[in-house]
């Protein structure tokens, strides 16, 4: 149990920043003067946007979530752990490296250093995510409740994300990319936020979920 304490505490940070960095990116995004679902949801982040300090907190917030997701999971889940790890370090670059206006990105459009970096941060980022619902779903590890909650967002996420690559590469900027990009993050948040809250509440010990005691025994196993 005193294990699991400091997972469970990181875990319920972890669902706080997520929310609040949700929160202050759809602000950005909603109330800043980007080109709606034709534009990346990053436009809310350039210099010029009014809105780029709030997009940035958001962003580094959801960075620090990942990160205290990825502390929060049992210790046995070192390949989902690091692919977080992953996320909340390509999140941070994506957020300190801000694209030009249009944030272009080939083959379609031309694109700056700065651009390059930021789009292959933000792919590198959401792509880490998606592939730690993966290995929680197929780690032996993962407790049944993980399992089930990786599974739905993998489901949803696995789809929108195939959509999202080849409308980079065969369509480019448009509503397609734009709607799709949106519905990817969303569900990465979603699946971040019920994860964050599946382990901030339920009891486990270092190396999983808690154990019933026996019937008949005095002694709790937990």
């Amino acid at each position: 149990m005193a294990e699991g304490t400091p997972r469970r505490i990181a875990a319920a940070f972890a669902a706080v920043c997520l929310a609040a960095g949700v929160g202050a990116v759809t602000v950005a995004v909603v109330a800043g003067p980007g080109p709606g679902l034709t534009g990346y949801v990053s436009e809310s982040g350039i210099t010029d946007s009014g809105y780029a300090a709030a997009y940035q907190i958001g962003i580094f917030s959801v960075a620090a979530a990942l990160l205290l997701l990825a502390g929060a999971l049992p210790a046995g889940l070192r390949a989902a752990s690091g692919l977080l790890g992953v996320g909340a370090v390509a999140t941070v670059v994506s957020g300190a490296v801000t694209c030009s206006e249009g944030c272009p990105l080939p083959p379609f459009e031309a694109a700056t250093v700065a651009d390059l970096v930021h789009g292959g941060a933000s792919i590198v980022g959401a792509g880490a995510v998606v592939l730690a619902m993966l290995a929680l779903l197929f780690a032996p590890a993962a407790d049944r409740g993980l399992r089930r909650i990786a599974a739905y967002g993998a489901a949803l996420a696995l789809p929108v994300a195939v959509v999202v690559a080849l409308a980079l590469l065969l369509v480019g900027r448009g509503a397609l990319l734009g709607l799709s990009e949106r519905v990817l993050l969303a569900v990465a948040a979603a699946w971040g936020l019920v994860t964050a809250g599946y382990l901030a509440v339920r009891s486990f010990t270092a190396d999983g979920p808690s154990i019933p005691a026996q019937v008949g025994s005095n002694v709790s196993r937990r």
